[in-house]
């Protein structure tokens, strides 16, 4: 069975925008007060990358150095991350994620994983399986070409 063009846009399309919007959305509820989603998700950034300088950071979020300084500056402030001199280029500094910052990513994820696990865990055993062929499914259309 081949889905047509015509029905991906007047109907899947609409759909899963909604859906992943909705998901992202109340994803967003299970991190802390206070944080906002730039900050969190420069700190995922440096969760996952490592620490790095200004330049990648806003390289990676797709924003320009300054919103990211001021973001690493609020952070720095609330002592979620440091600045350390860059090895390489001592006129440049490398942000790196503190222990209380690391705490914070990690534990929003456990947070936010648990949401999940309990949605999930109400679907009976078949749709439990469409779900895992739909998340294999969407990795793979939304996954970053290089």
């Amino acid at each position: 069975m081949s889905t047509r063009p015509n029905e991906i846009e007047a109907e899947i399309a609409p759909r899963l925008r909604t859906a992943v919007l909705r998901l992202a959305r109340r994803l967003r509820q299970e991190a802390p007060e206070g944080i906002t989603q730039s900050q969190l998700s420069v700190m995922a950034v440096l969760h996952r990358d490592g620490p790095m300088g200004i330049g990648a950071l806003a390289a990676t979020e797709r924003v320009k150095p300054p919103t990211v300084t001021r973001i690493v500056d609020q952070l720095e402030t609330r002592g979620l991350v440091s600045r350390e001199s860059d090895p390489d280029d001592g006129r440049c500094v490398v942000v790196r994620l503190t222990a209380a910052g690391d705490d914070l990513v990690a534990g929003t994820r456990r947070r936010r994983d648990a949401y999940l696990v309990r949605r999930l865990t109400e679907l009976d055993p078949a749709d439990s399986a469409r779900v895992a062929d739909a998340v294999e499914l969407l990795e793979r259309l939304f996954e970053e070409r290089r």
